[in-house]
C-alpha cells in the first residue's frame, strides 16, 4: 500500500511567500491545504489547480468561527506542519500623532491573534501528525533588541507580541510534542517587501524549507532568520 503523503496547511496562500510555499510543496509531492479568504477568486492559486494534491480552503484568520469550521472540515487529518504565513503591513505613518487605532487593532488580528487561533484549532491535526512543526513567519522588524526607528509601530507590535505568543505555545505544546518557532523570511521582494527587497519569494521560501526540515523539538520557542540565525527578542 502506497505512503500517504504529508500535510501541510498554509495561511495566505493565496499569493506571495505562501503562494511560493505552496508551489514548492506540491513540487515536493505534499498535500498542500492551501488557505485563504477567498479561494474562489486566487487566480493564482487557482492556476494550480491540476495539481490533485492542492486542497484550497476558504478561511479567514481574525474570525474565530471560520478557523473552527476549516478545523473541523479537516478534522480526520494528520498535519504534519502548519505554517502560519497571512499577515498585512497596516497603514503606513503609524508614528505618534499620526496613529490610526483601528488600523492598529486590525493589523494585530491578523499578524498576532490569527497565528495563535491556528494553533489552537490545529493542535489536534499536528498531534496526529509524526513532525508536529507549527511555523509563524514574523519579521525582524519585530526584535525589539535590534529596533533602531519608531515608524511602523503597529505592525512591529504585532510581530513583537507574535513572538511572545509563540514563546508561550512551545513552553505549553512542548507535552504534545509539538514544535512551535517564529521565522523571519528576511526582506522579500512581495506586494508587502516591495521591488527594492533582495530577495526572491522563491530563495526565501526554499531557505525556509531547508530550516523547517533541520528544526528540532530543543527549537521550540525560537526566533529565527530564514536562514537559520537567531534573533534577539
Amino acid at each position: 500500500m502506497a505512503a500517504h503523503p504529508p500535510t501541510v496547511l498554509i495561511t495566505g496562500a493565496n499569493r506571495g511567500i505562501g503562494l511560493e510555499f505552496v508551489r514548492q510543496y506540491l513540487e515536493d509531492g505534499w498535500r498542500v491545504v492551501a488557505a485563504c479568504r477567498h479561494p474562489q477568486r486566487a487566480e493564482a492559486l487557482r492556476a494550480l489547480a491540476s495539481h490533485t494534491l492542492l486542497v484550497p480552503l476558504a478561511l479567514d484568520v481574525t474570525d474565530g468561527q471560520s478557523v473552527a469550521a476549516a478545523a473541523r472540515a479537516l478534522a480526520p487529518e494528520p498535519l504534519e506542519l502548519l505554517i502560519n504565513n497571512a499577515g498585512i503591513m497596516g497603514r503606513a505613518g503609524q508614528t505618534l500623532g499620526a496613529i490610526d487605532f483601528t488600523d492598529w487593532a486590525e493589523v494585530l488580528a491578523v499578524n498576532t491573534l490569527g497565528p495563535l487561533r491556528m494553533i489552537e484549532a490545529f493542535t489536534e491535526h499536528l498531534v496526529r501528525g509524526t513532525r508536529r512543526l507549527a511555523v509563524s513567519l514574523t519579521s525582524a522588524m519585530g526584535s525589539i533588541g535590534e529596533t533602531t526607528s519608531g515608524t511602523w509601530c503597529a505592525y512591529r507590535s504585532s510581530k513583537a507580541a507574535l513572538n511572545m505568543g509563540i514563546k508561550c505555545a512551545a513552553l505549553e505544546l512542548a507535552s504534545r510534542g509539538i514544535t512551535c518557532v517564529a521565522v523571519s523570511p528576511g526582506w522579500v521582494r512581495t506586494d508587502m517587501g516591495g521591488a527594492q527587497a533582495p530577495l526572491t519569494a522563491a530563495e526565501s521560501v526554499s531557505a525556509m524549507r531547508r530550516l523547517f526540515g533541520a528544526l528540532e523539538p530543543r527549537d521550540s520557542g525560537k526566533f529565527l532568520s530564514y536562514d537559520g540565525r537567531e534573533y534577539p527578542w
